[in-house]
């Protein structure tokens, strides 16, 4: 029998091994090769980015299920804080691991004083962050595909 899933802050050495599990994620849903080189960056998770304490994995007998990042948002954005990444290995979808996640990452918004979080989301993964509670605020350009524009959403987690 497998042992539930943890939610727990990412260590150094699983920068690359995390990295990975956004591209795989990431490409499940059709990308093709030219859109998957363009969004490597944006799907890297930085050891910088560990250190600062604000990303998580899911954890299920000793193999990385998930990944969440927050960044601290533009000033214009009007948010305190951005998703910066969300992904769940596609042989663990529809596990609730998404929601586990997703909760860590209010939670870490609002450990760190902030009162909402703004989603610029994949279209595939839009539903989701709307049963999550998050209301969609208008669209954006993508961080990684010059010319594309994704849903763009807000979520206020101080009332979670």
């Amino acid at each position: 029998m497998s042992a539930s899933p943890v939610i727990r802050l990412a260590r150094f050495q699983e920068a690359v091994e995390l990295t990975d599990l956004a591209k795989r994620s990431k490409a499940h849903w059709g990308y093709d090769a030219d859109f998957m080189r363009q969004s490597a960056d944006a799907l890297t998770v930085t050891e910088q980015a560990i250190a600062q304490g604000r990303v998580w994995v899911a954890e299920r007998n000793g193999h990385l299920m998930g990944v969440a990042s927050i960044d601290e948002a533009d000033e214009e954005s009007g948010c305190d804080y951005e998703l910066a990444l969300m992904f769940v290995d596609p042989d663990a979808m529809g596990e609730g691991l998404g929601r586990m996640l997703f909760e860590q990452a209010v939670i870490g918004v609002r450990e760190r004083g902030g009162e909402t979080m703004e989603i610029l989301s994949d279209p595939d993964a839009e539903p989701f962050y709307r049963r999550m509670g998050a209301t969609p605020i208008g669209d954006a350009p993508s961080d990684a595909i010059p010319g594309r524009r994704l849903p763009l959403l807000k979520i206020d987690v101080k009332a979670r």
